[in-house]
């Protein structure tokens, strides 16, 4: 299954991704995947990432300009040019500083423009994380809210060897440091109303990514996990993806509900 049908995605669509490590390699597989099919998927962060490598991204254009980056987007339509990446500065990390999210409002409106990918959080590689007062960083215009985990992040402690901001994970989750992280207790950390899909627009659908299925008993970890989801009955979710995002198929199966 490829992951616009996992993902449920439909045509010109907004996709913000948050929470845990993997968004980087997920909003790549997904715009490579996209623009195969055809029409234009622009790639940017309204926080940091990485560069994207020439497997990644066809084009990065930087600018600090948003009618420059207006223009190059429509642009690159014209040049018949199916994948690009923006970002307003570069630095000596490797990092890359994305845009304002009223700039992915205004991109989205382009006719030229099929997707919109956003990395809209960071996490600092860990499995899990629980958001600082300023994250994540959503447009308004998206439709599809990703919330990212490692399937890795059950059973290891509250602590931010494992957790990025371990401290604001264990008042949400009212546990002291060093807990052992049940499915329970992740699952709270993705649903929680300031927890990983915090900020999601009343109009974007909803759906969690399980990422690293390929660890040892991966696939029954993520089961887990996306039973605790469904257990919470939260109306926003809409369907749970187990899968690797840096895999060839990054796509292992898909949970609508409670098995």
């Amino acid at each position: 299954m490829s992951l616009a049908e996992a993902l449920a995605l439909g045509p010109r669509s907004v996709v913000s991704l948050v929470g845990a490590g993997g968004k980087t390699s997920l909003m790549f597989a997904l715009a490579r995947e996209l623009a195969a099919s055809g029409g234009l998927v622009v790639t940017t962060t309204t926080t940091k990432i990485l560069e994207p490598t020439p497997s990644q991204s066809d084009l990065l254009f930087i600018a600090e300009d948003d009618i420059a980056l207006m223009e190059f987007v429509a642009g690159a339509a014209r040049r018949h040019r199916r994948l690009v990446t923006l970002a307003t500065a570069r630095h000596a990390t490797g990092k890359l500083t994305g845009v304002a999210p009223a700039l992915v409002d205004r991109l989205a409106e382009l006719p030229e423009v099929s997707y919109v990918i956003v990395e809209a959080d960071g996490a600092a590689g860990r499995p899990i994380k629980a958001p600082n007062a300023t994250e994540p960083v959503i447009p308004a215009s998206t439709t599809l809210t990703v919330a990212i985990a490692g399937v890795d992040a059950l059973g290891v402690p509250l602590g931010e060897e494992q957790v990025f901001r371990s401290a604001i994970a264990a008042e949400i989750l009212g546990l002291p440091l060093g807990s052992s992280l049940e499915a329970g207790a992740i699952a709270t950390l993705i649903l929680h109303p300031v927890g990983l899909a915090k900020g999601t627009p009343a109009t974007s659908r909803l759906v969690v990514y399980l990422n690293k299925v390929d660890v040892e008993g991966g696939l029954a970890r993520g089961r887990a996990i996306g039973a605790a989801l469904f257990q919470r009955g939260d109306a926003r979710l809409e369907r749970v993806v187990l899968g690797r995002a840096r895999g060839a198929e990054p796509v292992v199966e898909v949970l609508t509900d409670l098995p």
